[in-house]
């Protein structure tokens, strides 16, 4: 990954996830990669990997299933126009 050294690397990592996420590549209901795994994907070191997926959750992007992993959730349909 090409890290941006202005941004922190969490914050670059989330975006990661939520273009991800948000085109689809993680449909609602997918799991997640785990901190490890994406300690291996982005180099990034475990504390890092685990605010990453803390962060998602908090934005509403994701949910824990606890012994399981961390899945997208399902977002709210856009309103109709």
């Amino acid at each position: 990954m090409d890290w941006q050294p202005d941004i922190p690397r969490w914050r670059q990592v989330y975006a990661l996830l939520e273009e991800r996420i948000d085109n689809g590549t993680y449909p609602p209901g997918t799991r997640l990669p785990s901190a490890l795994d994406l300690q291996g994907e982005t180099g990034v070191s475990p504390v890092t990997a685990r605010r990453v997926l803390q962060e998602l959750r908090a934005a509403g992007l994701a949910y824990m299933e606890p012994g399981i992993g961390t899945f997208v959730a399902k977002l709210p349909e856009p309103p109709r126009t």
